[in-house]
């Protein structure tokens, strides 16, 4: 991973601030949670913050990028360095296991181990416990990292144990603008600024086919779903499913399909409020005033709950048919 060093300090310059201080002081603690919602350059400072710490001649708060340290950790290669990702809707007590093993091993690299828990908040109890003794008592220099968009969701045992880093919410104004010099139109950037923060990124996926014909299938469901629950199962089956066959591809999806009903209740409290998909300002007008606020909390409430069950590896083609069902649920006009 390359970071944008320059892009850290545009966007959360309170926690790259602490970060080289606690570097500078030499006050490396044993365990962090950062916790930051999407967009918010979590794993960008994560990994800027293992660099720095495992850098061999770090010039100020610049990891040099040259050192045999610095170019395992770029290839993915630093036996010091170490990753931990949910299997489904947890991370199961085997993935901490093989972490446990890994960090045991002797005489493989010297110097601090550093490892990281992704979303961290679906630790299980068996699998915050089998780790829990070792965060208290870790074998030589390891430093924990603990990623997560809820800290309230990581068990009490964890968190009183790690010190929390706060992370702000993205600056959505400024990617848009940076989007802008590059030529993006003002619409997609302010859809791309809800997905992530990192200008390259945005930039890859303002080229992308894919993601402008989900933006597109996206648009097009939420239009159906105003008329009646059959255009909407038929949009499902003839265009949804076909174009988001993989997991991260219906995250995605529905991650879009929950900002334009969010565009819709903003609209619907303040006609001028900035939106996501700022070329569907007038659609969402009209549909804000048909919708009730009642029946727009619902449709919210039904694609997060979506979002769960897709984690969870339920059907693909039910979850959608029930969601299609759900956004009609307390349906009025007012």
């Amino acid at each position: 991973m390359q970071v944008d060093l320059t892009m850290l300090e545009q966007t959360q310059p309170y926690v790259l601030k602490q970060l080289q201080t606690i570097f500078d002081h030499q006050k490396v603690g044993h365990a962090y949670i950062f916790e930051g919602t999407r967009g918010s350059l979590v794993e960008e400072m994560m990994f800027y913050f293992t660099e720095l710490l495992l850098c061999e001649h770090p010039n100020g708060h610049v990891p040099c990028e040259t050192c045999r340290s610095c170019v395992r950790l770029q290839s993915g290669n630093h036996l010091n360095f170490h990753e931990v990702f949910p299997e489904g809707q947890f991370i199961k007590v085997d993935a901490i296991e093989r972490l446990l093993d890994e960090l045991s091993k002797k005489g493989v690299e010297e110097g601090r181990k550093i490892y990281v828990i992704h979303d961290a908040e679906r630790l299980n109890v068996k699998s915050a416990n089998k780790l829990l003794k070792y965060l208290e008592e870790p074998d030589g220099t390891v430093t924990a990292i603990f990623l997560t968009n809820n800290i309230n969701a990581i068990i009490p045992t964890i968190r009183s144990r790690c010190q929390q880093i706060k992370f702000q919410p993205a600056s959505k104004k400024l990617l848009v603008k940076q989007l802008q010099e590059h030529e993006v139109t003002y619409s997609s950037a302010s859809t791309l600024s809800m997905i992530t923060a990192n200008l390259d990124e945005a930039l890859r996926l303002s080229n992308d086919d894919a993601f402008a014909h989900a933006r597109k299938t996206v648009l097009k469901l939420v239009e159906a779903v105003s008329k009646n629950v059959h255009e909407s199962l038929l949009v499902v089956h003839e265009e949804w499913l076909p174009a988001f066959k993989e997991k991260e591809q219906m995250e995605l999806a529905l991650d879009l399909l929950l900002f334009a009903i969010r565009d819709i209740v903003a609209i619907k409290a303040n006609p001028e409020a900035e939106l996501t998909y700022p070329d569907q300002k007038q659609l969402w007008s009209t549909l804000a005033l048909r919708s009730s606020y009642q029946h727009l909390s619902v449709q919210l409430e039904a694609v997060l709950r979506a979002r769960q069950q897709l984690q969870s590896n339920m059907n693909r083609t039910l979850l959608m048919e029930q969601l299609m069902l759900n956004l009609q649920e307390g349906k009025s006009f007012v």
